[in-house]
């Protein structure tokens, strides 16, 4: 016979205890466990064996894949959508995730199905008429779980929208909106339809405070997809980053231009990155970084200043503050120039995040350009900085140097290596020293 019993449970990273404390343990957010009922146990039936059968007597049919309509999207998850999959959706607020979605559920060519849980359905036609959308979709502003399933079933779409996985309801699980419980459920029950009856579902995510995904970190894992939308909030350009993907590569990313008609897909990214600014002034260099299967151009910019304080200034927008750092105590101990009365400033521009460790060099360089008051013109610099003051080799390589070529740059600074160009000067620097004897 089933029992339930009375836990709490991190509303943050889903973590539960036997009774109520202020700090969750885990993950260390104050005042985040609620009160849940959980059911133990149940009747031990005999159980019905699952059929078995070879990998190669599957029937293939529904590997195919859905085109969206939107190709910096299907570059993103794989080619395409795949039929039952589920794919997560997440992003800041404002940042353009309901419209993205709107985008796809108007653009694409099967049977698709907008589950509204945050604008009734005046709304969402409002929204739909002022980008100028199609509105041949399927709509539905409903919250209950069990009657938006039901009705997933009786229209039997190709495709279904929910926004947002936070807004689901269903009885059958405790807790409120949104709780984690009730995202669990929800995502379980969501999932169970999509891989019986080959239904995909794009699900719309919140995130918290500090970046994440809400709810459950077992969210994650049990969707095939995770996308994030990233981008400044009052900036025009948007990233669509694949951070999982079970059916193509990870860490693939999409650029997008917010406008007044919606998400306009960016076909050249590192001529869209470059286009404004004037390169020709101290701090400003020019890096190739590759994020999934693409290369792309994008400048840094370095701006340094008399500290006022005895502590100096480290401050990064688009750059991990660490790294530069490291960067900092490297160009100091290895070139003898000295940073420590120095505020230094580090901006990408165009609002990418960058991660890629070959940007290392352009990093360091933007910033002696920027002390020593030395422009340099028309040049990427691409490389891996040691703690030596080494420049190390990056995968890769011939791709990022194909790209800055298309783009028209004459020199490309770039590690040791067996490549050759016949479009543009290659300089191959081994550290940090050589490539600084090219301001002079």
């Amino acid at each position: 016979m089933a029992k339930s019993k009375i836990i709490f449970r991190c509303t943050n990273c889903g973590t539960s205890y036997p009774r109520w404390q202020g700090k969750c343990s885990t993950c260390n957010n104050w005042d985040t466990l609620v009160e849940e009922k959980e059911v133990t146990g149940g009747s031990a039936g005999k159980f019905v064996a699952a059929q078995v059968q070879q990998l190669a007597d599957v029937d293939g049919q529904h590997t195919k894949r859905i085109p969206s309509g939107i190709e910096e999207f299907d570059a993103v998850v794989g080619g395409g959508i795949v039929a039952g999959s589920l794919i997560l959706l997440g992003g800041d607020p404002g940042v353009g995730k309901s419209t993205l979605a709107l985008d796809i559920a108007t653009g694409i060519d099967v049977k698709t199905l907008y589950v509204s849980g945050e604008e009734s359905l005046y709304q969402l036609k409002m929204r739909a008429s002022r980008l100028d959308k199609s509105e041949e979709m399927y709509v539905v502003a409903e919250t209950d779980l069990g009657s938006i399933l039901a009705a997933v079933e009786d229209l039997a779409p190709k495709l279904v929208i929910i926004d947002s996985i936070q807004t689901m309801y269903s009885e059958q699980a405790s807790g409120v909106a949104g709780s984690v419980s009730q995202v669990s459920f929800a995502t379980q029950s969501i999932m169970r339809l999509a891989k019986a009856k080959h239904i995909s579902f794009i699900i719309i995510g919140h995130v918290t405070k500090e970046g994440y995904l809400a709810g459950p970190k077992t969210l994650e894992h049990m969707v095939d997809t995770v996308l994030y939308l990233e981008g400044e909030r009052f900036a025009s350009f948007r990233i669509l980053r694949s951070v999982k993907n079970r059916f193509g590569n990870n860490n693939e990313v999409g650029v997008f231009e917010m406008t007044s008609a919606g998400l306009i897909p960016v076909k050249n990214p590192s001529e869209m990155f470059l286009q404004e600014g004037d390169r020709t002034e101290s701090g400003n260099v020019v890096t190739a970084i590759v994020e999934g299967s693409r290369a792309l151009l994008l400048e840094i910019q370095a701006l340094n200043s008399k500290t006022s304080f005895g502590y100096p200034k480290r401050t990064t927008s688009g750059y991990d503050i660490n790294r530069l750092q490291l960067i900092s105590a490297i160009i100091s101990k290895r070139l003898g120039l000295n940073l420590s009365d120095q505020d230094l400033y580090v901006n990408v521009v165009g609002g990418m995040k960058i991660t890629d460790p070959s940007a290392d060099l352009a990093v360091a360089m933007a910033i002696i350009s920027g002390v020593k008051d030395i422009s340099i013109k028309n040049t990427v610099l691409i490389g891996e900085l040691g703690l030596s003051g080494e420049i190390r080799m990056v995968p890769n390589l011939e791709k990022r140097v194909k790209e800055a070529e298309k783009l028209g740059f004459e020199t490309i600074v770039i590690p040791s290596s067996k490549i050759t160009s016949t479009k543009s000067k290659l300089v191959k620097v081994k550290s940090l020293r050589d490539a600084v004897k090219l301001l002079s």
